[in-house]
């Protein structure tokens, strides 16, 4: 991973890149709309200290639903699973309802 024992300094080091990339291309990063979801698999997390951007603090989150797939901070399916299930109820009622 590009956080080691605590050692931030590779995952400071590729946002600068990704931000250096932004500029080189003419784009901004939104700030409100950037999240930062750390996986970390250890049962003992450690608090990672805040990332800004431009001055702007990014949110931490623990899930996030990427291209329709929620993604948790420890890679696990619950969320996922749990929301396909309520929507998959959500239409078997609908069709009992309109037939």
């Amino acid at each position: 991973g590009l956080m080691s024992r605590g050692d931030e300094s590779a995952y400071r080091d590729e946002v600068d890149r990704l931000l250096s990339w932004c500029g080189d291309n003419n784009l901004v990063l939104n700030t409100n709309k950037t999240k930062e979801l750390i996986v970390d698999y250890r049962r003992n997390r450690s608090d990672i200290p805040s990332l800004f951007i431009n001055g702007d603090r990014v949110e931490q989150v623990a899930s996030f639903k990427f291209l329709g797939v929620t993604i948790k901070d420890d890679l696990t399916w619950g969320a996922y699973i749990a929301a396909l299930v309520k929507r998959a109820q959500q239409r078997l009622d609908f069709s009992e309802y309109n037939n």
